[in-house]
């Protein structure tokens, strides 16, 4: 997980300097509503979260990029894999393996 402590070493002050390239999805812990708060100084969105650890159970499951197409899968995460959970749903866990990613969805039964 992320230390806060060391989020407030940022030697770079914050300001709104224009437009930030938005990377591919799947990759960073971002989406335009909410994003992992070790991205607070990099990019500015509706709500930062700090992720909850989670573990895939019995068996391994896909992390998809999005939840309409499960078929596009960016890697399989094997049984008792930790994933940091930033939006949980009934359905889906959305979240990342680090905050520098891959980034996706999880189904929520996949989870001890």
């Amino acid at each position: 997980m992320t230390d806060p402590a060391n989020l407030s070493n940022n030697e770079a002050p914050l300001a709104l300097t224009g437009p930030v390239e938005w990377p591919e999805k799947g990759t960073l812990p971002l989406r335009r509503d909410l994003a992992h708060i070790a991205l607070a100084p990099r990019f500015l969105v509706a709500n930062y979260a700090e992720p909850s650890a989670m573990r895939i159970g019995d068996a391994a499951a896909p992390l998809v990029r999005s939840t309409k197409d499960e078929s596009d899968v960016i890697l399989t995460l094997e049984s008792g894999a930790e994933f940091q959970a930033l939006d949980v749903t009934a359905s889906w866990v959305w979240g990342c393996i680090g905050p520098e990613g891959p980034t996706g969805y999880v189904r929520r039964d996949a989870f001890a």
